[in-house]
């Protein structure tokens, strides 16, 4: 189930009733808004019209119980592939880009005949992870697809994405949820008081994905001590050492990777509340800190001394450098 997103539902099921489905769309947004969902939901409705029976229920909705449901939701369909960062078994971390050995792979599935239909999907999740010589092998294959494929890519910042790879592409974007549809989501998953609730609806700015991870990696005091921070300054330097010795804690890596994603959305919804000089500091601590955040897990800086200096950087807001 898809929820808080119908208009994206109704633009992908209306060209596939009408038979004048694009062969790639862009599902563009946040993160955590549903395109990863919306995009296995496509799928698995696409192939599953095509191969039979033919479902009967309205937008992207496939009964849990037709063969090529449960062939999807166990990711043994052999006429899908959905690429993905991959575990580097050194480090047993993600890795840091979609490779182009990955991508080149795909050829394997278009030099087959589809098993089960006429029709093939790939999945990216997200497009914005693959290596540049990734994007200009997938490059290649949308500007001459095979036939009866569907690309359904995943982006959270298609603005940085090749220009020559958005034009081959129908574009869906993908709104923030409403409070409702978060009240909705949150409900399957976790068991959240009223006041609790909306305190995580409040901080996850429509994202569905972002309010789950607040729950379920205990977000939302780290949240609370980068706002402080940025309120009230820290010039002891003790509550950016404290953040900084709870994220460099051994097995606090997914906490950490969460922090980083989050951080440049908690200072963007606190400029917004700031006036004059103070606003002009965290505009520029918004800034510094998106670039501190994006290079990070790139080179692979020490968690706690990146946390200390973005505490830092928080800091500067309250407390200017004289």
């Amino acid at each position: 189930m898809i929820v808080g997103q119908d208009r994206a539902v109704e633009q992908f099921s209306s060209a596939w009733r009408r038979g004048t489905l694009h062969h790639a769309w862009l599902l563009a947004g946040a993160k955590g808004v549903g395109k990863a969902t919306f995009a296995r939901a496509a799928a698995t409705r696409v192939l599953a019209d095509a191969a039979g029976p033919a479902v009967e229920a309205p937008g992207l909705g496939t009964p849990e119980d037709h063969r090529i449901a449960r062939l999807v939701e166990a990711g043994s369909h052999p006429d899908v592939r959905w690429l993905e960062r991959l575990v580097n078994e050194k480090t047993d971390n993600l890795a840091r880009n979609i490779t182009v050995d990955q991508v080149r792979a795909l050829g394997d599935l278009f030099d087959l005949t589809p098993a089960l239909s006429p029709w093939r999907v790939v999945i990216i999740d997200s497009i914005d992870e693959l290596e540049k010589s990734a994007a200009n092998a997938l490059l290649k294959m949308l500007e001459e697809p095979p036939a009866n494929t569907i690309f359904f890519l995943v982006s959270h910042a298609p603005g940085r994405l090749l220009p020559t790879i958005r034009s081959r592409c129908r574009r869906l974007d993908f709104q923030g949820l409403s409070d409702d549809a978060m009240t909705s989501i949150l409900s399957q998953h976790v068991d959240l008081k009223g006041q609790e609730r909306g305190q995580v609806i409040a901080a996850a700015s429509g994202s569905a994905g972002r309010a789950l991870a607040l729950v379920q990696l205990d977000l939302i005091n780290l949240e609370e001590a980068a706002v402080t921070i940025l309120r009230e300054g820290d010039r002891t330097n003790a509550r950016r050492s404290g953040l900084a010795l709870e994220l460099g804690k051994r097995g606090a890596s997914d906490r950490y990777a969460a922090f980083l994603e989050i951080l440049p959305s908690v200072i963007a919804r606190e400029t917004r509340t700031l006036a004059g000089a103070p606003r002009e500091r965290a505009v520029e601590a918004y800034a510094r800190t998106r670039e501190l955040v994006a290079i990070a897990p790139r080179l692979s800086l020490d968690p706690a001394s990146t946390v200390f200096q973005l505490g830092g950087i928080l800091a500067s807001v309250a407390d200017p450098l004289p």
